[in-house]
């Protein structure tokens, strides 16, 4: 069995390509697996630590704001083709699986010509529109929200959940050993707050600006995570010099981290967001704006219609933000009330699921 597993960009779209890769790999050995992501992107670092192999496509996104490089793009998205075309006749996959990023559209859609199965994992309650576009001849669609038939034909949906990371979906790590590994108190509340792999100002321009706020709650302490492409610019700053703030570019032991944290601030993503329903954390997510047709505030917007979390818009970030998070932090109530509400929203065989339908769609 030869599947090829296409996308990538952020870490909401390799972890749960990763995952998928390990499910399969756990369930039928004999699997050879392959990857294609985008030349430049973060999976090209972190798929082969993973024990996988990829090649790169040259394709990049159209950016919203005036550039030369959209000038660029019909040829990189041409050239994109050819390479994935000549890779999956090279590779010959019994399946390819789309899992969103840039390198999935031409992979995904290379596949269909040459009559390769294909499966799409969407991962947002709001399809993008190359997932739109190549769901029309998807033999089938792995999605983690109710309502997609807006966007795909509703014979092929399978409600699946989104994979996670397995260290994650079983977290057994008591709290006050969490918080002895970031070398915080583990009497003080924990706030947890990152954005993503590669940071977020908003979040990260909250934090900066309210020193003193985080000085006088001597009852809490803050794991920060920067993102690696600001860390230099914060890791300085009065509030990382806090004895109460853990502060990092990056978090690799994202369980120990859940562990340790009485409450979550982050953006809305999907994968985010799955995480946050298995493990069962009261949040206040800041859906990012910069995002397709602003689907992280779709996210949100489904935890927070079921009583499972709080939202504060990214303009309001400034204004509103540490109010809500220190009232929910201060509000055991609240707080159980949130995490009993959006563990009910969690899928831990969602990976599991994806696998059967990966294989059923070979079988077919």
């Amino acid at each position: 069995m030869k599947v090829l597993i296409s996308g990538g960009g952020t870490g909401g779209h390799i972890y749960p390509a990763i995952a998928i890769a390990n499910a399969l790999k756990a369930a039928h050995p004999e699997v050879e697996i392959k990857f294609v992501g985008a030349e430049g992107r973060m999976e090209m670092e972190k798929v082969p630590i993973a024990g996988y192999p990829i090649e790169g496509l040259p394709i990049a996104g159209f950016q919203r704001k005036f550039s030369w490089k959209n000038f660029t793009l019909p040829f990189k998205i041409f050239k994109s083709m050819q390479k994935a075309s000549k890779i999956v006749k090279r590779f010959r996959p019994d399946v390819v699986v789309g899992v969103g990023g840039y390198a999935s559209g031409p992979t995904v859609r290379a596949a269909q010509r040459l009559k390769v199965p294909t499966v799409l994992q969407e991962q947002n309650s709001y399809a993008g529109v190359t997932n739109k576009i190549l769901g029309r001849n998807a033999d089938a669609i792995c999605v983690a929200y109710d309502n997609m038939e807006r966007f795909f034909p509703a014979e092929k949906i399978v409600i699946t959940g989104n994979p996670i990371r397995k260290t994650i979906h079983t977290l057994t790590i008591k709290q006050d050993e969490a918080v002895k590994f970031f070398g915080l108190d583990p009497n003080r509340k924990t706030i947890l707050l990152f954005g993503g792999s590669l940071g977020a100002r908003t979040l990260n321009e909250v934090v900066k600006s309210n020193t003193d706020r985080f000085r006088k709650r001597e009852d809490l302490q803050l794991i920060w995570q920067v993102g690696k492409s600001n860390f230099k610019s914060y890791k300085d700053s009065e509030t990382a010099k806090l004895g109460n703030v853990f502060c990092s570019d990056f978090i690799y032991d994202m369980d120990q981290a859940y562990a340790a944290a009485d409450m979550v601030i982050c953006r809305a993503g999907a994968l985010t967001i799955s995480e946050l329903c298995a493990v069962g954390k009261a949040c206040v997510l800041v859906p990012s704006p910069h995002v397709a047709e602003d689907h992280q505030t779709q996210n949100a917007r489904a935890l927070v219609d079921q009583h499972a979390a709080l939202m504060v818009k990214d303009v309001e970030g400034q204004e509103k933000l540490l109010d809500e998070a220190f009232h929910l932090v201060d509000s055991d109530q609240m707080r159980k009330i949130f995490e009993k509400e959006i563990k009910k929203l969690g899928r831990p065989d969602a990976v599991d699921k994806i696998v059967k339908i990966i294989v059923g769609v070979i079988k077919r």
